[in-house]
C-alpha cells in the first residue's frame, strides 16, 4: 500500500436523513483525501433492505454536494470501481463467502431466532458476554455438529446464515491513527454472521470486501465502529489482504455530554439547512467538532480551501466533541459579516420575490429589486441578522409598508403633542436636498433644539412610523436607505392610523 494514491470513502446507509455525525465523517474523509491529493468516494451500504428509504440515496449525495463535499466516484458520478451500491454487488460477496467456507473460516448455522435469544438470556444470567454458542460448528472445524446433520438441514431447505469462525486464543492488534495501539482478545469476539438468511451480506462482511476491492487506503469512521475492527481484521487475514489504515473519530455529544440524539435537538443536516444556516457555516462548525489546528492558533473561521490545507488526522482528539448551537450561531454571524453583498443577494432575491407574490407594497418594485437598494439594506443590517433570510424577515419594512405598529412602543413614546410635532417636522424633511443620514440627523436636532426638546421625542416615533418597530439599525441610516418619498409617505399614513388608536 506504500506509495499508493490515497483513497477514502463515506459509506452511508440509505435510511433517511444525513446525520450531522455522518456529515463530519464524510467531511474528514474528504479533507484528508484532498490534502493528500487523493480521491474521495461515496458507497451506499443498503444490505439491510428493511431499513431502506425511497429517495434517501440521492438526498444523501445532494446534501453532501450542498456542503461542497463532491465525490470523485459515487453511484451518481460513476467510477472505475463500481457498482457503488452494495445490493448490486451480491455476486461478489457470494464468491468470497464460498472461499471462506472452503477454507473452513466460515460455517453454516441453522439456529433459530428463538434459540439464539434463549442462549443470550442464559449467558446474561451467568454473567457472561453474550456470544453465539457454536452449536452448528462442524466437527472438522473443532465443533460438535456432525457433517451428516448439516447435510440433512441443507437438503431440507431449512433457513440458515453463514458465520465466520473466530480463531481461539489469539490477540487481534492494530494501530489507530487517532487512538494509538488497540488490542482485542479473540475470546471477546463473536462468530459474526457474514451472510444473512435473505442472501444479503452483513455490514461487516460486505464493507471489508468492498474496502479491499475499491482499494481504499484509509478508513475514517465513527468511534462506534471501533469494536468491529477485530472482526474486520480477521477477515483481512483470512483472505491474505493488507488492511487499510484506520482512524476512529470521537463521539458527538449534547451539552450535558450525553450522546448526540434527536431527543435534545436537531441532528439532521437538512434541519439546519431549513433554518437558514449556510453551507460554509455548517462545514466550518462540523470540522471543529473534534479537530483543531493546534496550539497557538486562535483561528476559528475557515474556508473549505483552508480546511483542506490545514487538516490532519493527528490533530483529531479522542474525547467526545460537544455540539454547541451557540457556537454554530456565532459562526453564521461571522460569515454574514464578511460575505460579499453579491453572494447574499443570490440568497435573498428568491425569498423577496416569493414574499412579493404574497404581500402588497407601496414601495416601487423597481426600487425593491434594485441591486443598489439591496446592497444598502445588506450593509446596514449585516451586524443585526443571524441568518441571510433575516435580511427579509427581520427588516421587512425595507420592502413592505408596516401593517401594524408596535403597541408598547406607541404607548411609551406617544403623547398628545407627538403627532403635531411630526406633522411640523415633515416640511423640514422635504426641504432636504441630499436625503443622507448626516443631513437628517442635523435637521432633526436643529428642529427640536429651539423647542427645548431632546432628539428622542422624534427619534422613537419616527422609527415606529417608518418601520412599525421600536428597535432596529441607526434611525438616520435607515431613513436614508428608505428614501425621502417613502419616509414622508409612511409618516403621514402612520400618523392617521395612530391618531385613531391613541
Amino acid at each position: 500500500m506504500a506509495g499508493q494514491k490515497v483513497r477514502t470513502r463515506f459509506a452511508p446507509s440509505p435510511t433517511g436523513y444525513l446525520h450531522v455525525g455522518g456529515l463530519r465523517t464524510a467531511l474528514y474523509n474528504y479533507l484528508f483525501a484532498k490534502k493528500m491529493k487523493g480521491d474521495f468516494i461515496i458507497r451506499i451500504e443498503d444490505t439491510d433492505q428493511s431499513r431502506k428509504v425511497e429517495g434517501a440515496q440521492l438526498n444523501l449525495i445532494k446534501t453532501l454536494e450542498w456542503a461542497g463535499i463532491v465525490p470523485d466516484e459515487s453511484p451518481e458520478h460513476g467510477g472505475d470501481y463500481g457498482p457503488y451500491v452494495q445490493s448490486e454487488r451480491l455476486h461478489i460477496y457470494n464468491q468470497y463467502c464460498q472461499q471462506l467456507l472452503e477454507d473452513k473460516n466460515a460455517y453454516y448455522c441453522f439456529s433459530t431466532p428463538e434459540e439464539l435469544e434463549e442462549n443470550r438470556q442464559l449467558q446474561i444470567k451467568q454473567g457472561l458476554q453474550p456470544k453465539y454458542n457454536r452449536k452448528w460448528l462442524p466437527e472438522e472445524m473443532g465443533g460438535s455438529m456432525p457433517s451428516s446433520e448439516i447435510r440433512k438441514k441443507m437438503e431440507s431447505g431449512a433457513p440458515y446464515v453463514i458465520r465466520m469462525k473466530v480463531p481461539d486464543y489469539v490477540s487481534v492488534w492494530f494501530e489507530d491513527i487517532i487512538r494509538g495501539p488497540v488490542e482485542f482478545d479473540s475470546s471477546t469476539i463473536d462468530d459474526q454472521v457474514l451472510m444473512k438468511s435473505d442472501g444479503f451480506p452483513t455490514y461487516h462482511f460486505a464493507s471489508v470486501i468492498d474496502d479491499h476491492l475499491m482499494e481504499f487506503t484509509h478508513i475514517i469512521r465513527g468511534e462506534e465502529w471501533l469494536s468491529s475492527m477485530p472482526k474486520h481484521l480477521l477477515l483481512y487475514e483470512f483472505f491474505g489482504w493488507e488492511p487499510p489504515k484506520v482512524a476512529h473519530l470521537p463521539l458527538l455529544l449534547n451539552p450535558d455530554r450525553s450522546k448526540l440524539s434527536k431527543r435534545q435537538g436537531d441532528v439532521a443536516v437538512e434541519d439546519y439547512i431549513r433554518k437558514g444556516y449556510s453551507s460554509e457555516t455548517i462545514v466550518n462548525f462540523v470540522a471543529l467538532l473534534g479537530w483543531n489546528e493546534g496550539e497557538g492558533s486562535e483561528k476559528e473561521v475557515y474556508s473549505m480551501e483552508e480546511l483542506i490545507e490545514r487538516f490532519s488526522l493527528e490533530r483529531v482528539g479522542k474525547a467526545g466533541a460537544v455540539f454547541n448551537v451557540e457556537k454554530l450561531n456565532w459562526l453564521e454571524k461571522q460569515y454574514i459579516k464578511n460575505r460579499p453583498a453579491e453572494k447574499i443577494m443570490q440568497v435573498i432575491k428568491p425569498i423577496l420575490l416569493a414574499e412579493l407574490e404574497k404581500r402588497t407594497t407601496l414601495q416601487p418594485l423597481e426600487v425593491i429589486k434594485s441591486e443598489d437598494y439591496l446592497r444598502q439594506v445588506i450593509e446596514l443590517m449585516r451586524e443585526r441578522v443571524g441568518f441571510e433570510h433575516e435580511f427579509i424577515t427581520f427588516s421587512s419594512y425595507f420592502f413592505f409598508e408596516p401593517e401594524t405598529f408596535e403597541e408598547e412602543g406607541v404607548k411609551k413614546r406617544w403623547n398628545a403633542d407627538t403627532n403635531d410635532l411630526l406633522r411640523e417636522f415633515i416640511p423640514e424633511l422635504e426641504s432636504l436636498g441630499e436625503f443622507s443620514a448626516e443631513n437628517i440627523e442635523t435637521k432633526l436636532k436643529e428642529f427640536v433644539a429651539p423647542k427645548g426638546l431632546k432628539a428622542a421625542v422624534l427619534i422613537h416615533p419616527l422609527r415606529i412610523l417608518t418601520s412599525g418597530l421600536s428597535f432596529g439599525p441607526s434611525l438616520y441610516h435607515m431613513l436614508e436607505v428608505l428614501g425621502k418619498e417613502t419616509v414622508i409617505r409612511r409618516i403621514l399614513s402612520g400618523i392617521e392610523k395612530i391618531a385613531i388608536s391613541v
